[in-house]
């Protein structure tokens, strides 16, 4: 599926805000499985924010992860596997196996991040591939391509897109 089909079909939100939250801490892939790198993008939040599901999907996991609180939204109709979107640390404010819709709270912004001010952590993968959450909402970092066109005849040159 052409990933503007897809923003198009799930009417992907900002999971903070309005207005878009400010990026504190941009994706970094990893070179490997255990390598080190920054698996999702920082939004800066304070504590309390209201964190919104980004589209409609199912809580799939609301619980504690390593002392933090998480919640992993399912989203339907985004391929197979299907994409899930991460938020931490957070309090959940709904259980696995609760059904949203885009724009529902379901979380508040915990205190105790990694980043210097309160931030919401989003994360984005499909299957065990992380991938950057920042091109469901059309923000993602600009791709040089060589002169003439697409890299590799492809219609979107980004990873799990194609």
């Amino acid at each position: 599926m052409r990933l503007m089909a897809l923003i198009l079909t799930l009417g992907l939100l900002w999971p903070v805000g309005p207005p878009p939250p400010v990026v504190v801490r941009g994706w970094r892939p990893p070179a490997g499985p255990y390598a080190a790198g920054h698996r999702g993008v920082d939004l800066a939040a304070p504590p309390d924010t209201p964190v919104l599901a980004p589209a409609a999907g199912t809580v799939t996991f609301a619980g504690p992860v390593g002392g933090r609180g998480v919640v992993t939204l399912t989203l339907p109709g985004t391929g197979t596997p299907p994409l899930r979107t991460t938020f931490s640390p957070v309090t959940p404010l709904v259980a696995t196996g609760t059904p949203v819709r885009a724009g529902t709270p379901i979380a508040r912004v915990a205190a105790g991040s990694h980043c210097a001010e309160s931030c919401l952590h989003w994360g984005l993968l499909r299957g065990e591939v992380y991938l950057n959450p920042l091109v469901l909402t059309g923000r993602a970092p600009s791709r040089l391509l060589p002169t003439g066109g697409r890299a590799g005849g492809s219609e979107d040159v980004r990873p799990g897109f194609r």
